[in-house]
């Protein structure tokens, strides 16, 4: 099926008292501009503590969810978490194809897997340990209930890369990082790599 965006058909031009007229009857509001946050490195606490529900569901989240969505985009990630921004929140966001198709972008407010099945090991990393990577297992499919910004119940499958980012997120809304899925000698190993670092004033 050919992309909507590429299609060569041309439509007539509209003619320019017709222009005139709906910018008149339809003004455009300028766009909020979107805050690109700092993303929390490992050692803050915030990372390891469960994050709250949310029961608000009004503009101000709609703007934090594309907040989000601009700030994993600048990090080059697929999914980010509220309480990777500094916000005890239980929100975060998924785009696997990293903003190259509008329609995969994924808003996820209280999440909770609700079915899981078969097993992948594959290398993982996190925004908040960068530079860092390690095999984690994950289900290869997750079905998973959620609201999206506006508060509406919803299900999705995901399958892969996507089923992994909506684990790898819910696990940081419940204060859970990856490296707690590695050997205990893998994590003791970056830790400790972590520590230098913070030493050095490069953390």
């Amino acid at each position: 099926m050919p992309d909507k965006s590429t299609s060569s058909k041309t439509l007539p031009a509209a003619s320019s008292a017709a222009q005139e007229t709906a910018a008149v009857a339809a003004p455009e509001t300028p766009a909020k501009p979107v805050k690109i946050y700092p993303i929390v490195k490992f050692g803050d606490p915030i990372l390891e503590k469960p994050g709250a529900s949310v029961k608000k569901f009004d503009a101000d989240l709609e703007q934090l969810a594309e907040d989000m969505f601009a700030s994993m985009y600048a990090a080059q990630g697929v999914g980010l978490a509220a309480p990777q921004i500094g916000l005890s929140l239980r929100l975060a966001v998924v785009d696997v194809t990293a903003g190259k198709n509008p329609e995969a972008k994924i808003v996820l407010a209280n999440p909770e897997i609700i079915h899981a099945e078969g097993e992948v090991r594959e290398e993982e990393g996190c925004l908040s340990i960068p530079g860092f990577r390690g095999y984690v297992m994950r289900p290869q499919f997750v079905t998973i209930k959620a609201q999206n910004a506006k508060g509406e119940p919803f299900e999705i499958r995901g399958e892969n890369l996507l089923a992994r980012a909506f684990c790898h997120e819910i696990d940081h809304l419940n204060g859970i990082l990856f490296l707690q899925h590695l050997s205990m000698l893998k994590r003791d190993l970056i830790k400790r790599k972590i520590k230098k670092l913070r030493k050095l004033g490069e953390w």
